[in-house]
């Protein structure tokens, strides 16, 4: 595996390639890499900015991406790199991965095109994958939540980069699932409009979105598939969009098995993340602009106390019976909400800790600063 190392006085970095450089997720990952220590951008892609410079076309990347957008072919790519980055839209990533797999280059893809079986897949996004060996059960790919399967991701020569939904829901609850204490989780999400792409839509127009929430495949989206496979216990998942620009707000609504103080939930949290420096346990309620332009997971939870078991029945019912006899449901719902920049950690944030990690090189590297505030 290549690595960075010193070589003398000399750096050998890490080459990278961006397939994809012109799209939001592509121009964060872009961003962060420019300062990135480890790293040399070799190639950035995209057929409409073929020729022009990338600055030129995104001024905010001035003086720093003195490189020209290619449209080269994929063997070429993988010749001058180590590692390349797939940001484009979901069922275009399967037209790159083979050829560059087959070409010796390690691969993280930001669609989702390798996150779910071929089966799952298909049926989710309606597309048929094109990649043979991923069909036939050859060609596996590592979920790449860096906090949870870092392992994994270090001997990984594909890594599906998860959706932004799917990273803020299950670092959320994850700590709680693998210790077994949970029933049944609702995630209610809350998104800035960059999640919906570069691409305006009637969901993004100014007069639509301003002042208002709007929900929207409420009980149909396409990333409650990602984070059911992921958690392996009862979900349910509805997001909405919000008049921001970066940002996902998830709270999670956690049915638990057993009775559980809100001290052991600490516990569970505080060990299950303990060294994993993205992840920020608060002692109040998380948000938006403390995590914006970062790769950080903020979470804090609050337990539900004296809750009636049915509350709300009728006549005669299992809640008369609970009032009357002054019985309390103890702790059957904890509260769980997390904060992270969709475009960072739910993006291309986790992309660059998964490259970190598949090179040898710090978690943190390149990732390590505040968020911009106010």
């Amino acid at each position: 595996m290549r690595v960075c190392r010193r070589s003398g006085d000399a750096v050998v970095k890490v080459k990278v390639g961006v397939i994809g450089g012109s799209g939001y997720t592509g121009l964060e990952l872009l961003r962060l890499l420019l300062s990135h220590p480890a790293v040399e951008i070799e190639a950035v892609t995209s057929r409409r900015h073929k020729g022009k410079r990338v600055d030129e076309v995104n001024p905010h990347l001035k003086p720093f991406a003195d490189i020209e957008y290619e449209d080269v072919s994929v063997r070429e790519i993988a010749r001058r790199c180590d590692v390349v980055f797939t940001a484009v839209p979901h069922g275009v990533a399967m037209d790159y991965v083979p050829e560059l797999l087959e070409n010796g280059v390690k691969v993280i893809d930001l669609s989702a095109d390798y996150r779910l079986s071929c089966e799952e897949y298909e049926r989710i996004y309606k597309k048929r994958h094109k990649d043979e060996q991923f069909r036939e059960g050859l060609r596996h790919a590592v979920y790449g939540l860096t906090e949870l399967h870092a392992e994994d991701i270090a001997d990984a020569e594909l890594v599906a980069n998860p959706g932004c939904y799917p990273t803020g829901a299950i670092l959320a609850v994850a700590p709680l699932v693998r210790a077994r204490k949970v029933k049944c989780v609702v995630f209610d999400a809350k998104s800035g409009i960059s999640g919906g792409g570069v691409e305006p839509s009637q969901r993004s127009h100014f007069p639509n979105l301003a002042e208002n929430i709007i929900p929207y495949e409420v009980t149909t989206h396409r990333h409650t598939a990602e984070i059911r496979k992921e958690l392996k216990v009862s979900v349910h998942f509805t997001p909405h969009v919000i008049p921001a620009i970066r940002g996902i707000l998830t709270t999670a609504h956690v049915f638990l098995r057993e009775s559980i103080s809100e001290d052991e939930i600490y516990e569970i949290y505080r060990q299950f993340y303990d060294g994993k420096k993205f992840i920020r346990i608060l002692n109040e309620v998380p948000s938006l602009q403390n995590v914006r332009g970062t790769n950080f997971c903020d979470i804090w939870f609050e337990v539900e106390r004296g809750a009636s078991v049915g509350e709300g029945g009728g006549v005669g019912s299992r809640a008369d019976k609970v009032k009357e006899e002054g019985e309390v449901e103890k702790n059957s719902r904890v509260v769980v909400i997390s904060a992270i920049d969709n475009l960072v950690k739910g993006g291309a944030g986790q992309a660059i800790q998964n490259m970190n990690v598949m090179f040898n090189l710090r978690e943190e590297t390149g990732l390590w600063f505040p968020a911009l505030f106010p």
